[in-house]
């Protein structure tokens, strides 16, 4: 059975008004909606993290409106959040301030909304907008200072950061975190030939294309230059020999365009898996090391690190 949606624009300026004009209900009911509202004007400035955020806002609106679930898109910050359980009946709500989109709020359950359900979920979104929007300045501030700006993948602060957490949990828990150097062969040839626009542009590309075939659980990260660094967790050294012989390929049959002409490109590629205790820096190192043999032995190869 498909599941019903429903979806609806928000102006955060008419949802405000709405909150003074639900329905009427029994006295309690709507006590308790004022109450609600209190509530979420309290807890929703708490914090500038949209996941905590949202839950807080889940986890309120649940107690006068039964839910089971939460989805949040907001796809210029890259944000894409789910919480509680997936169910049949949604609603879905393109959010906006000021002709400012705000992102799609998708709210689920098991039965149906009635139509003074839904009103009353109108009139708390109000309780949203400042909140939200902080939350959104934020992540733009935090995506600023950890994001490359050329090919928006995460810079090399963002990788140390990055890093460092995930080797934390490797070792904590004994999960699988494969690391991979990757390098885009004879680069300098394209800047010398075509000019650094068009550098740039490729750069651009082969981080889009890269991009779109790693998981959502898997990082990229531009290093420097012509090199990128793949964090993929809970990723074996097989397992990682697999994305990366995909992403060679990938690469390899890329057309990659300038005036007319097709411009062959490819890359080369060193993985190696964490081995308990090394540091983040040692694990890169032989990463690094691994993507240096591949260069040695021809480019446009894959090399693995020796566990």
């Amino acid at each position: 059975m498909l599941n019903e949606t429903q979806t609806n624009t928000i102006d955060f300026d008419t949802a405000r008004a709405q909150r003074n004009e639900s329905p009427a209900r029994k006295a309690a009911t709507v006590r308790s909606l004022a109450e609600l509202h209190r509530l979420l004007g309290q807890q929703l400035q708490t914090s500038l993290e949209l996941d905590r955020l949202l839950s807080l806002y889940l986890e309120l609106v649940s107690g006068l409106i039964p839910l089971d679930g939460l989805g949040y898109q907001h796809e210029p910050t890259e944000a894409a959040i789910d919480l509680g359980r997936n169910a049949l009946h949604r609603v879905s709500y393109q959010l906006s301030h000021q002709t400012q989109p705000l992102g799609m709020l998708t709210l689920w359950r098991d039965r149906r909304f009635d139509e003074l359900e839904l009103n009353e979920l109108e009139s708390t979104m109000s309780c949203l907008l400042y909140p939200l929007t902080n939350a959104l300045l934020y992540r733009r501030a935090l995506l600023a200072a950890t994001r490359d700006p050329l090919t928006e993948v995460g810079n090399r602060t963002a990788m140390t950061q990055m890093l460092q957490r995930e080797v934390e949990l490797a070792r904590r828990h004994g999960l699988a975190l494969s690391v991979m150097m990757l390098d885009i062969d004879h680069f300098k040839t394209i800047n010398d030939r075509y000019g650094h626009h068009q550098g740039d542009e490729a750069l651009r590309q082969v981080a889009r294309l890269l991009k779109g075939k790693l998981r959502n659980a898997d990082m990229i990260f531009r290093f420097g230059g012509e090199e990128f660094v793949l964090l993929l967790a809970n990723t074996s050294s097989e397992a990682a020999a697999v994305v990366g012989e995909r992403l060679r390929a990938a690469v390899e049959a890329f057309r990659f365009e300038v005036e007319d002409a097709w411009v062959p490109l490819s890359v080369s590629l060193g993985g190696a898996t964490y081995q308990s205790p090394e540091t983040p820096e040692q694990l890169l190192q032989r990463a690094d090391e691994a993507l240096y043999c591949a260069k040695r032995s021809g480019r446009n190869r894959l090399s693995l690190a020796a566990n």
